[in-house]
């Protein structure tokens, strides 16, 4: 099948030829044909598959036969758990509807609020929106949904799983019951089910992949090592290698920032990025790291998903995940849309039952090299796979007052988060009744 079997206008088929594409991934193919009908739609696709234009392209082609937005209204409202995710959504957005006059907005937190309540008042086609920034913006009256047409709801399970649960709500209760939901989620996981129920009515379901599967095209390997040497091989690996673009994982904040030191010390240009950077950093890193300038990113699960660099060949794991899925969305980064990868995961025996659980979700033994030189003195424990069913995991707790500007590093600048300071879980410890307006 070709774009062009899609009944897309010619507009929009000259921007994906622009991009180089001319037959869709699997996932568009299905997804498409029903958005373009006026139907919902719920879609599992793991990160990499062209989910995005999955949903774009056929919201652009309706939003081209109908009337520009008022003011402060939006036609089309696309929610994202990120402003990393929500920024290259916006991208999306442009990339394919240049060739048509219709107007668009990305807003999120860590960022000043007037420049978007500005941007809001002519009223925008297409909304990219995270949400806590969305409720202050409708707060202070710069949005409204009267003439609402489409909600996407994408990376819904990230959604749950950062405890948005109660904003999403919020937000359903503000627009028209008669309109057009898409939903797209990495699994339908009971908790995602739950959602759609109030959400989307006589859905088509498509999906591209089993629940939590890696991408087959990316070559999974283990390097042994004591922790303490972690660095060392991962120096030598990108040395050895010749690695020109790496994206590396790291556990916490701190350890980002650490190992960043180490490689620009090695002569491995390298930047962070995560929850205490600001945008403008977070921007210029991931920018930095598209166009070479930067041949290491080092990241935390901030960055496990929505991140859309082309081509990337290695990801390492230098911490492995707390989650096992997490593991399943960092490697996804690499081996998208046709192309090969390599995940190279660096583990102590710290990390053994971590491992062990990785391996259970993905239902393989993960092989295993050491580097000459470096074999661990705490020798890692063999792998056994164990196929018990799991129990399932019960949904978490939404903190009350926090939204978006204290989740995934989207804390306002000037604002500090009381209770454990880690903008990658759900919320900041102890609650707030009161969220501040400021920064998000």
């Amino acid at each position: 099948m070709k774009f062009s079997e899609l009944d897309l206008s010619d507009s929009i088929l000259k921007a994906i030829s622009d991009k180089g594409y001319e037959q869709p991934s699997p996932i568009q193919a299905q997804a498409i044909p029903p958005v373009l009908e006026g139907k919902d739609v719920m879609a599992a696709a793991q990160t990499g598959t062209g989910k995005t234009a999955g949903f774009t392209l056929p919201i652009l082609e309706l939003l081209s036969k109908g009337e520009r937005a008022g003011a402060n209204q939006a036609r089309v409202l696309i929610l994202t758990p990120t402003r990393e995710l929500a920024a290259q959504i916006g991208e999306s957005v442009e990339t394919y509807g240049k060739y048509l006059p219709l107007s668009s907005a990305v807003v999120f937190g860590g960022v000043k609020i007037n420049p978007q309540m500005i941007k809001l008042r002519r009223g925008v086609d297409v909304l990219v929106a995270t949400p806590g920034r969305l409720l202050d913006l409708y707060q202070q009256k710069a949005i409204r949904f009267k003439e609402l047409e489409i909600l996407v709801l994408d990376e819904a399970d990230r959604m749950l799983d950062m405890g948005f649960i109660h904003d999403i709500k919020k937000i359903l209760a503000l627009l028209p019951k008669s309109r057009q939901n898409l939903l797209f989620s990495a699994t339908f996981s009971d908790e995602i089910r739950q959602l759609a129920k109030g959400l989307v009515n006589n859905p088509v379901e498509v999906s591209v992949t089993p629940p939590n599967s890696t991408v087959d095209l990316v070559e999974q390997w283990i390097c042994p090592v004591d922790k303490s040497k972690k660095s060392q091989v991962l120096a030598k690996l990108i040395h050895d290698n010749n690695w020109q673009q790496v994206l590396i994982f790291s556990r916490t904040k701190h350890g980002a920032n650490k190992l960043t030191k180490i490689l620009d010390a090695d002569g491995i240009q390298a930047a962070a990025i995560h929850g205490n950077k600001s945008q403008g950093a977070r921007t210029k890193a991931l920018a930095d790291f598209k166009n070479g300038k930067v041949r290491a990113l080092v990241a935390t699960d901030i960055a496990a998903r929505g991140l859309d660099i082309d081509q990337l060949p290695q990801v390492v794991n230098f911490d492995l995940p707390n989650v096992p899925e997490d593991y399943v969305h960092r490697i996804g980064r690499t081996g998208r849309a046709g192309a090969t990868g390599q995940a190279v995961s660096l583990v102590c025996a710290d990390e053994f039952t971590l491992l062990a659980d990785i391996e259970r979700l993905i239902k393989q033994i993960i092989a295993r090299h050491e580097l000459e030189g470096f074999s661990p003195a705490n020798k890692l424990p063999e792998s056994k796979l164990n196929t018990k069913p799991q129990k399932p995991k019960k949904p978490k707790k939404a903190k009350v007052g926090h939204r978006d500007g204290q989740r995934s590093g989207e804390m306002a600048a000037g604002h500090k988060p009381s209770g454990r300071n880690n903008p990658n879980r759900s919320g900041s410890g102890a609650a707030s009744t009161r969220a501040p307006r400021r920064g998000r």
